[in-house]
Order: structure tokens, then sequence, then C-alpha cells
């Protein structure tokens, strides 16, 4: 599996679909780091933003209504002022019960992909209605969800998105169980050969993420690991470099 990742960090073989807004996301099955707003200090959020970008592809931004998970995080208005500040893509996760309200407005204020929970029910609406909006679109399912409920959709979406702790809080341990899972996820996408990313988040670090990355996985949402971090853009190459040496 790692010799497939390594083909795919050094040349890739399709182009990304480029957002409403025209940021590229890359070439599907690159390697990407998405460093998590949600380990950020949001008193300096611009600033945090700032320091990471050399070393990110994506910002990943943990959107959270204190229902479907307990907590509440960010919205629609940070997005949009963060969107001033970076050109960076915008990999909105979008842990809601009813997220149709609300993909209007992530996409106006700037995202450029949301990913929705296949829990929620009423996935092909929302497939739609992302697709309507020019957002690339994403699935997310939780640790004990399984493979089978993401499966009609992989040739619709552009990202699957394996959830390697329960959503809700950060600073959680890696599930590893959830590899059998990603792998697949991945099965499915080579005998299929579909244009889809599959990503991992929760307890992704240097040494968990070149596990994943065996497993299938090719974008990497690390919070803690690159914010917790007091050079959070040297945490954020150290994963990168860690999956690439794991690839040979």
């Amino acid at each position: 599996m790692l010799g497939a990742l390594r083909l795919r960090v050094d040349a890739g073989t399709m182009q990304g679909r480029p957002s409403i807004q025209g940021r590229d996301p890359g070439r599907f099955g690159d390697v990407r780091i998405a460093p998590s707003l949600l380990s950020a200090d949001f008193g300096v959020l611009a600033e945090q933003v700032g320091e990471v970008a050399p070393s990110a592809d994506w910002l990943h931004v943990d959107v959270m209504d204190g229902h479907f998970v307990p907590n509440v995080t960010i919205g629609p208005p940070v997005v949009a002022s963060l969107r001033r500040h970076t050109p960076l893509f915008f990999d909105c996760h979008l842990m809601m019960t009813e997220p149709s309200r609300y993909l209007q407005d992530f996409a106006d204020a700037g995202a450029d992909g949301c990913t929705v929970h296949v829990e929620i029910g009423g996935t092909d609406e929302l497939i739609a209605q992302m697709r309507g909006l020019g957002l690339r679109a994403g699935l997310a399912l939780n640790p004990d969800t399984p493979f089978e409920a993401v499966r009609p959709y992989l040739g619709d979406v552009d990202l699957v998105l394996c959830m390697t702790v329960f959503p809700g809080f950060g600073g959680q341990s890696f599930i590893a169980d959830v590899m059998a899972k990603v792998a697949q996820v991945r099965a499915a996408v080579d005998a299929d050969d579909l244009a889809l990313d599959i990503e991992v988040d929760g307890g992704i670090d240097t040494t968990t993420a070149p596990v994943a990355a065996a497993a299938g996985a090719n974008v990497f949402v690390a919070g803690t690991a690159v914010f917790g971090h007091e050079r959070p853009w040297e945490a954020a190459d150290a994963i990168r470099e860690s999956v690439r040496v794991a690839a040979g």
C-alpha cells in the first residue's frame, strides 16, 4: 500500500476539482497536511494560520453545533474573517445535525470543501446541495460507523473522512482499529479507479500518520500535534516527512 502511496506523493494522476472560488485542492491521492484550527489559539487565530501556512496544504476547519457533538466551535463569520488572511484551501468539517441550513453560508464565507457526516442521513440531498454550491463534497464517518455506510456514495464525493477519534474535542488518542476501515475505502477507490481523497482526523502525529498512510489515507488532519508545538510549521513538516520516509 505504501508503494502505491509513494506514486501519489511523487506524481499524482488526476487534477483535483477546483472549488467555486478557484483555490486548487491539488491532485486526488496526493499527500496533504491539513492543520486543524480546533487546536489553534483563537486569540491570535490569523497569526497562527500565517505561521503554519507555508507548511500546510489545506486548512481544516472544525465546525461543531453542540448537538451532533457535545461542543460548539466556529461558524461562517470566522471562516469569512480568515478568508481575508490566507489563500489556503479551506476544508470545512461540519459536525452538525442540520448542515443543509448552513452550506450556503459556508460557501459564501469562502469555504472550498465541506464534509458532512453520513450518520445524519439525507446524504444524496446534501451531496447535491454541495455540488450545486460549487463546493468540494466530502462524507465523514465516525469510528464505529461501518464502511458500508459510505460505500454507495464513493463515486459521488471527492473525499471520505474516516474519523480516528470520536468527534467533539481535540487531544484524543488515535483509534488504530479504524485503519481496517481506511483500508476498505482505499481498496474500493483503487478497484473502481475513483478520483477520491481519503482523510483521517484525530490523534494524527509523526507516529500515527505513517500508520494511516499504510492503510491508504492521503490527507492528514493534525491539530494538537501542530498547534501544540512551539513551531507549528516545523510540526507540520515533520508529519509530512514521516509519511514520506515510511513510503520509502
